[in-house]
């Protein structure tokens, strides 16, 4: 095991790594998505989303529309071609086939069903395999069949290029990488620099922490995701150690993890795990009566984990994790997805879409988007969608709360979302959203912006 330590509040900040963490972070979701292996979603610290009006402090989602969910008719325009790029059977696990799955099935339904702003859609779908190489061959394969616009689901290396080139816009899922956040492109969901930023907010404003410990394995994944945690950090004042362990470590590793952690009493702790390291940090912190509260990824919120973990799980606090509410954007999802996952409509909840509800969510905000064109009478492209996500207002992530604020914040001109919800957990088996949140910050989603490095 490995410690840094910087409990001075000018610690050095961590350079991002060349491989940012696909494990959770960035990794919300929205009201009816999740993230891979968990639910996740948006948030903000204070009442006001930046660059917006005021941000939703109710249980409602203002911004959705009813249309997508509704059986509208078959669209009556020219078919829309687009264009979808998603790492698959890639070298050391980058492999991410439910985007492309679940973003397959919402455009089937999407072609019959009002389309994109009364347009059907063929989608024209490329498998990346996590190296420039590939990722550059399916941009020049796509700019080859015509594409009008080009979607990402994760693609570690676009051709931004070759898109730009061609006058092909680009709106992804989630940036990975750091030219990501600067690319001639929008995200809809924020990556780890926002979903980071937005955990400090949450130990800074409503923890109230001076002092954290982090926990998390040595790895390029959560080594990058502690780079901006720590540097988010820095910029909140809050001083913070890291202690790493291994990628699997047994029940008495752990421990040893939590005890280091906590040896210079913490006001908070973050653990960075996921998987089956959220069920070892759990039973780990629950053993040795550890009572400080835990910030973790919506990873840790996964069903498979809590039916595990009972209750040993009481203290800990999700990021990105959205309530899972019973409307009909959510029934939608359900009755889509179920096919796809080859089990029943109720077995289909946020914690276990994995980073395939990422994609689901992106594609049905998309079609929620052209159906505003359509009333507002803007005729549906590529590019004027891609125009519309970037300067319109009163724009929220499909089904949820969380407000697209693209282009907001100067230093990361490509990303579109900036507050992310929080969850608990409450008992019994139950997570659900901080009773208090609102009370004490203001609101009940986060705003990562104040403490974006």
């Amino acid at each position: 095991m490995e410690r840094s330590t910087s409990w001075g509040t000018s610690g050095s900040r961590r350079r991002r790594r060349a491989l940012a963490a696909i494990f959770a972070s960035g990794l919300f979701v929205v009201a009816c998505g999740g993230g891979d292996d968990g639910g996740s979603t948006e948030e903000p610290t204070t009442s006001e989303a930046p660059g917006t009006s005021e941000a939703p402090s109710s249980s409602e989602a203002p911004g959705t529309s009813d249309a997508p969910a509704a059986e509208l008719p078959a669209p009556t325009g020219e078919e829309m071609v687009v264009g979808l790029v998603n790492t698959e059977g890639g070298a050391g696990g980058l492999d991410f086939p439910d985007i492309r799955r679940f973003i397959e099935a919402a455009a089937e339904y999407t072609s019959a069903h009002g389309g994109l702003g009364n347009r059907p859609v063929r989608l024209e779908s490329c498998v990346a395999k996590g190296s420039p190489e590939t990722s550059q061959a399916c941009a020049q394969e796509l700019v080859g069949k015509n594409v009008e616009l080009v979607v990402l689901g994760l693609d570690l290396f676009p051709d931004y290029k070759t898109f730009e080139a061609a006058g092909i816009p680009v709106i992804g899922v989630l940036p990975i990488l750091a030219p990501d956040y600067t690319a001639n492109a929008l995200f809809l969901t924020g990556g780890n620099a926002t979903s980071q930023a937005a955990s400090a907010a949450l130990a800074k404003d409503y923890f109230a922490a001076t002092k954290v410990g982090i926990i998390h394995a040595d790895n390029a994944g959560a080594n990058s995701t502690a780079a901006s945690l720590t540097a988010a950090l820095d910029k909140a004042g809050i001083a913070w150690k890291a202690v790493k362990g291994g990628d699997n470590e047994t029940d008495a590793g752990f421990q040893a993890l939590m005890r280091q952690a906590v040896e210079d009493d913490p006001d908070l702790l973050v653990s960075l795990y996921s998987d089956a390291g959220c069920i070892g940090t759990m039973r780990a912190r629950a053993s040795l009566g550890i009572t400080i509260p835990v910030i973790s990824t919506s990873i840790c919120a996964d069903k498979d984990v809590i039916d595990v973990v009972g209750d040993d799980a009481t203290g800990w606090y999700f990021a990105g994790l959205a309530e899972d509410r019973d409307t009909p954007e959510r029934a939608l999802q359900r009755r889509l997805l179920a096919p796809v996952l080859e089990v029943e409509e109720e077995e289909v909840s946020t914690t276990s879409l994995g980073l395939g509800g990422l994609g689901y969510t992106m594609w049905m905000s998309l079609v929620d988007y052209g159906n505003k064109m359509l009333d507002e009478g803007i005729e549906m492209t590529g590019q004027s969608l891609f125009d519309y996500l970037k300067t319109g207002e009163g724009l929220y992530l499909f089904g949820g709360d969380s407000p697209i604020m693209c282009g907001s914040n100067a230093k990361y001109p490509a990303v579109c979302s900036f507050v992310f919800p929080f969850a608990m957990y409450k008992g019994d088996g139950v997570v659900g959203p901080i009773d208090d949140l609102e009370s004490v910050t203001g609101s009940v989603l986060i705003d990562s912006s104040p403490y974006l490095p």
